[in-house]
């Protein structure tokens, strides 16, 4: 696919998705006149850093629970919220 029409972007969008995965460019036309360019982005994804993801989790100050205590001050809320806890 080279080009495709304003009024085929409607019924040939399949094909113009396929021809930008396989990093092709597709010209745009309205009313027989290059009016753009469809490029795919040239983006790459971002790789995962350990080191930076434990400085942004010791950055929050999370507190240092267990999921023992977690689960009373939950049930402690609730009391707190509704008047009754769960069984």
């Amino acid at each position: 696919m080279q080009y495709i029409t304003t009024t085929d972007l409607r019924t040939k969008t399949p094909e113009l998705i396929n021809t930008l995965k396989q990093k092709g460019e597709v010209s745009l036309i309205h009313r027989s006149k290059i009016v753009g360019v469809i490029k795919p982005v040239e983006a790459s994804p971002k790789p995962f850093d350990p080191v930076a993801f434990d400085r942004l989790i010791k950055g929050l100050h999370l507190p240092k629970t267990t999921p023992k205590q977690r689960e009373r001050i939950y049930r402690k809320h609730l009391m707190k919220k509704y008047g009754k806890g769960l069984s």
